[in-house]
């Protein structure tokens, strides 16, 4: 749960169903603050699994999705909660994570692999290895990473 005790969670995908059939046209939404990242993962390993990700896969996926989300909680707006949202297309489950933080963006954010010895900097980097695409917004409103996965 996150500071006020309360999580909303929003899914169009009946708790029903078996997370081994792909459920096509899906909405999954989960907001959070730092100390639901288990929560997080948690959330996004059901969802990927009922979006058609295959459980040999789902450790990859997890990474990049802690990587972004626990980039939006540390580096976004310090007082506000962060969104993750996840939906199906006809070939691939997209992750979007929303926060109220604004950066410069880089030309190419996560492009470039951390140092040898770096102890920090590789999140976006990693999420870009192990997804199919991922795309950076920035500006007024906060930052939006999508993900999309093959599935």
């Amino acid at each position: 749960m996150n500071e006020d005790d309360t999580r909303s969670i929003r899914s169009t995908a009946g708790d029903d169903a078996p997370p081994t059939s792909p459920v096509r046209g899906f909405l999954a939404e989960l907001t959070f603050c730092l100390p639901d990242l288990p929560d997080v993962r948690d959330f996004a390993a059901v969802h990927a699994l009922r979006g058609g990700m295959a459980q040999e896969r789902l450790a990859d996926f997890l990474v990049a999705v802690n990587e972004v989300a626990t980039n939006a909680v540390t580096h976004g707006h310090a007082t506000a909660k962060a969104l993750l949202r996840m939906w199906t297309t006809s070939d691939s489950l997209v992750v979007e994570v929303r926060d109220e933080g604004r950066w410069a963006l880089p030309a190419a954010p996560g492009q470039t692999p951390p140092a040898a010895y770096a102890t920090s900097g590789m999140g976006l980097w990693v999420a870009r290895m192990v997804s199919s695409a991922i795309d950076f917004k920035t500006g007024l409103d906060g930052t939006v990473v999508t993900m999309s996965f093959a599935v």
